[in-house]
């Protein structure tokens, strides 16, 4: 079974948004996301900022990977709650983290945040569903 098949066969709450929209969208954020963590690695590179800023950024990409395997492949819906909530809280620790050096690259992160937002309450609302 494929990934739009597997999500096509979960219980989802009414206002889940059809699995065609997440492509799109995940392309547009993802650019946002490159550039952005891109600049920030440049920067580190440069001695601009410390290694250790890089932490967040790295943990973050790392689950976002792991998001897409753990849902669809593993479809261990648990698993996917925790990765879920693990950007999140990253995404959150990046922009606190960058604002002060870089405002313009902690404020291309809103709309990411504002999209794992609401997966994260979608993907709870599925966990709960699919008990």
């Amino acid at each position: 079974m494929d990934t739009s098949q597997i999500y096509q066969t979960m219980i989802k709450p009414s206002w889940s948004p059809p699995g065609r929209l997440f492509g799109p969208v995940r392309t547009v954020l993802y650019l946002m996301i490159i550039i952005s963590y891109w600049h920030v690695v440049i920067q580190v590179i440069q001695k601009k900022l410390p290694r250790t800023i890089l932490i967040p950024f790295v943990i973050n990409i790392i689950a976002n990977a792991l998001f897409t395997y753990l849902r669809f492949k593993k479809s261990n819906l648990l698993l996917w709650l925790i990765d879920i909530i693990i950007v999140l809280i990253t995404i959150i620790i990046t922009i606190i983290v960058i604002r002060p050096h870089y405002k313009r690259v902690a404020y291309m992160q809103i709309p990411y945040l504002l999209r794992v937002c609401f997966a994260t309450v979608l993907a709870t609302s599925i966990f709960i569903m699919n008990k």
